[in-house]
């Protein structure tokens, strides 16, 4: 017998939608009707995607140093940050992880090895209700980033890795303006102590930008691990990060910058939440102004989870001539290639039964029900 049946549901497939029932057997989708099945979960006709793919999510992370100066227990912080993860209808994420200590925060040794072994001891013991990866962010400026690299990436669970600056006049941050704007007022600080902090970023990046991106690609390499390129703002960061083997082109800042990543063969993406709020929290390029161009490829939900449905949804309203199959192809199909995960991510045959019901009212998507693997986690 199969493990999940599913009948009377719209089911959202690559290219259509279509009414239907489907199986889910040890795992995997083994069955696929046009029309319905007398028995099994009726879906009323609400929609039946595939279970949501994130790749770059700082979640975790906010769970486990909820307040500055406060680290929380960080197998609960886990997994209270799964429990929001499943309910947002999403199956395999990405944690993201910082490497690199911070003048704000400290040193992080000791929360990097705290958060990565808590993936994988709950992974091991069947705590959690999706499948969890490891994205290691690896902020290039920092004396300690290689260090940290070097000591967790060969880690099985760890499966990406991106290469971030975030120095002051660069990237996300193309003027000082623009930085002490965002960053002065949360930090406290003077203007001449924020002037003073601006040349100590600075300097840090003169001295350990370049020798750390080096060191991590080249040993990245050697383990065949997965890279994304971050922030890019002009063609010359995306050349770098062709020519570093980069596959992935993290929330490129500019038009001409997301338009080569995506003819270079990257893939674009960019944050859900800015396709909610229409525009990107730090004025640079928004998310439905790359997909109207036809180079946005995936979306992340970065700091709120539920953000990756609702844009799913959002999409199509926003962008002439994207469907509904386009946009969740952004949250799931797309995002699962650009990982190297071929077994999920879309509804067919063969492939895992992650999945997710969801029904849409008055233009806020509903969660309704998650299953990993044909089995209930939300």
């Amino acid at each position: 017998m199969p493990d999940l049946v599913i009948t009377n549901a719209r089911i959202v497939l690559g290219d259509e939608m279509v009414d239907g029932s489907l199986s889910v057997k040890d795992g995997v989708i083994t069955d696929f009707d046009h029309g319905g099945v007398s028995h099994g979960e009726d879906f009323g006709g609400d929609y039946l995607i595939p279970g949501l793919v994130e790749l770059h999510t700082d979640h975790f992370e906010n769970h486990y140093r909820p307040r500055p100066g406060v680290t929380w227990n960080a197998m609960a912080a886990l997994q209270s940050h799964d429990a929001q993860i499943a309910g947002a209808g999403i199956t395999t994420v990405f944690d993201a992880v910082r490497l690199g200590s911070d003048p704000e925060i400290g040193d992080i040794t000791e929360d990097v090895a705290a958060q990565l072994g808590a993936i994988e001891t709950a992974n091991e013991e069947d705590r959690l209700r999706v499948q969890h990866f490891v994205h290691l962010r690896c902020e290039l400026p920092m004396p300690d980033c290689y260090d940290h690299f070097a000591a967790h990436c060969a880690r099985p669970v760890v499966k990406l890795a991106s290469m971030m600056d975030h120095t002051p006049g660069a990237r996300q941050y193309t003027t000082l303006e623009h930085y002490v704007a965002h960053y002065q007022k949360r930090m406290r600080l003077s203007d001449a102590e924020m002037a003073a902090f601006i040349r100590e970023r600075q300097a840090e990046h003169d001295k350990y930008a370049d020798v750390n991106r080096k060191a991590i690609l080249e040993r990245g390499r050697e383990i065949g691990l997965a890279f994304a390129s971050h922030d890019d703002a002009t063609i010359a960061h995306v050349e770098e990060a062709l020519s570093d083997g980069v596959a992935i082109a993290e929330f490129p800042t500019t038009m001409d910058a997301a338009k080569a990543a995506h003819a270079g063969g990257l893939a674009v993406l960019m944050g859900a939440p800015n396709v909610v709020r229409g525009k990107s929290h730090n004025g640079n390029i928004s998310a439905s102004e790359l997909a109207r161009a036809g180079v946005l490829d995936v979306l992340s939900s970065d700091y709120v989870p539920f953000a990756l449905m609702l844009a799913g949804f959002l999409l199509p309203e926003r962008v002439e001539g994207i469907t509904l199959p386009d946009a969740i192809r952004t949250v799931t199909t797309n995002p699962a290639r650009a990982a190297g995960l071929d077994d999920r991510g879309e509804i067919a045959m063969g492939k895992r039964g992650d999945l997710v019901r969801v029904r849409q009212s008055n233009g806020t998507p509903v969660v309704k029900g998650v299953w990993r693997e044909g089995q209930r986690v939300s």
